[in-house]
């Protein structure tokens, strides 16, 4: 499979915006991109024609990739609705009601298949499957039994960008802990980090970015500056969907199709576009090998 897997160092980093960005501009490169996140967890839904349900941001996405909204492009949503639970929506269909411990317990041999199964399925509709990790890789009391991160890169066994927004602070740290907490194996996978969110030019940030290269052995693949207009609405696990009628959402539809190319430009202006394919193609080849 050609692909490759946004990761974060934390969430809200501008994972989700980063991949409908690089949906956009594969498509405008000549490729026929889908997106694809395992799992998400948000009240931020869509109801596609036929009634499946997914998360908004892999809605946003596929429209980056002018494909229609599938439930395999993120087949497990989790919509919390108390403290500690979520109702599981799997594969557009809602199931039930569970706590964080036995979703877990319940459903996580379920998850590597359905993912799996998904990822065929993207395959097969697409040449380019970009996918978008959830919070961070490193979440150590998660980490055996996460379906989001890692595991999700090993199934579709394609290189990982790491993600840091360079606006919290802590950014160096964030990118060297995350690296050191990963397993040897894990840490193989990525391969490029990109800085995100960063004011001012980003030529200002040359220093930073040749120390995060020594310190890891890891290229910055860009330094994007913060983005404050994109348009596009932000995902958040407590979020409320709103409800358009047709004409609205055509409309929207036509606004955002000026914003995907927007994010595209933007994105392609500070990328290292031909790095970035020779990382893909490199490890294509290794795992044909």
């Amino acid at each position: 499979m050609k692909g490759i897997m946004i990761q974060g160092t934390a969430s809200n980093v501008g994972k989700s915006l980063i991949v409908t960005a690089l949906c956009r501009l594969l498509l405008q490169k000549g490729f026929q991109p889908a997106p694809f996140k395992s799992q998400n967890v948000t009240n931020y839904s869509y109801i596609t024609e036929d009634g499946k349900e997914l998360g908004k941001a892999q809605v946003l996405q596929a429209e980056a990739c002018r494909l229609d909204p599938l439930p395999e492009m993120n087949p497990i949503l989790l919509k919390p609705v108390q403290p500690g639970g979520s109702e599981v929506v799997w594969l557009g269909e809602r199931i039930e009601v569970v706590s964080g411990m036995k979703y877990r317990e319940r459903y996580y041999h379920q998850a590597v298949e359905t993912i799996q199964h998904s990822l065929k399925k993207l395959a097969g509709l697409s040449d380019f499957v970009v996918i978008e990790g959830a919070g961070s890789p490193v979440e150590m009391n998660l980490k055996n039994r996460e379906v989001v991160n890692m595991k999700v890169a090993e199934l579709a066994d394609v290189p990982v960008i790491l993600v840091a927004d360079v606006q919290r602070g802590g950014l160096f740290a964030s990118v060297v802990g995350t690296l050191a907490l990963l397993d040897p194996h894990e840490r193989s996978r990525v391969k490029g980090l990109i800085v995100n969110k960063f004011h001012g030019e980003p030529l200002l940030f040359e220093e930073g970015k040749q120390w995060l290269e020594k310190q890891t052995g890891i290229p910055v693949l860009a330094v994007l500056p913060y983005l404050a207009d994109h348009q596009l609405e932000e995902e958040d696990a407590l979020s409320v969907p709103s409800v358009k009628s047709q004409p609205e959402e055509q409309k929207l539809l036509n606004n955002k199709e000026a914003t995907y190319n927007q994010l595209a430009e933007h994105l392609q202006k500070y990328f290292d576009w031909e790095q970035f394919l020779a990382i893909v193609e490199k490890e294509e080849r290794a795992a044909g090998q």
